[in-house]
């Protein structure tokens, strides 16, 4: 299968349905796309190919205050994919950043209870085990928050 940057009209099929997905796991409405965005998206030379397209859509769906989904410029300049897996981009470092701090707020208010009705995982809307992952994952020591 050839590369997502050389299936540029593939872009806004896949973004519009990695959206619809991604807005349902966290309870979002997103009805719309910007065009700019969807113009980034395909001038970007996607070095990470699906996989990378699927992790900007989930963070930015995070991100996504209203209807309308929408990329900074900044996030993703043409040509501005890193040629080797070594460095981070700005917008991933910033994104897991943001993650991290929208994960600990949740287990600050949880006192690090992450299951059950009350936890950490219902506050965030995800399942249970995608936190505990994302918590082992982002090197969150979820103990820190449990009152004594």
């Amino acid at each position: 299968m050839p590369a997502l940057r050389e299936r540029v009209d593939d872009i806004p099929i896949l973004v519009k349905y990695l959206i619809d997905r991604y807005a349902q796991r966290a309870g979002k409405s997103i009805r719309h796309v910007s065009r700019r965005t969807v113009d980034l998206f395909q001038a970007y030379d996607w070095p990470g190919n699906v996989r990378e397209l699927q992790n900007v859509i989930e963070r930015a769906v995070i991100l996504c205050d209203g209807e309308t989904f929408a990329v900074d410029d900044g996030w993703l300049a043409p040509g501005a994919a890193p040629r080797s897996g070594a460095t981070r981009s700005p917008l991933v470092a910033n994104l897991v950043e943001h993650e991290r701090e929208v994960i600990e707020h949740a287990l600050r208010e949880t006192e690090g209870v992450i299951g059950g009705p009350a936890g950490a995982a219902a506050k965030l809307g995800i399942p249970r085990q995608t936190l505990e992952s994302k918590v082992k994952k982002l090197g969150i020591k979820r103990h820190r928050f449990k009152m004594s």
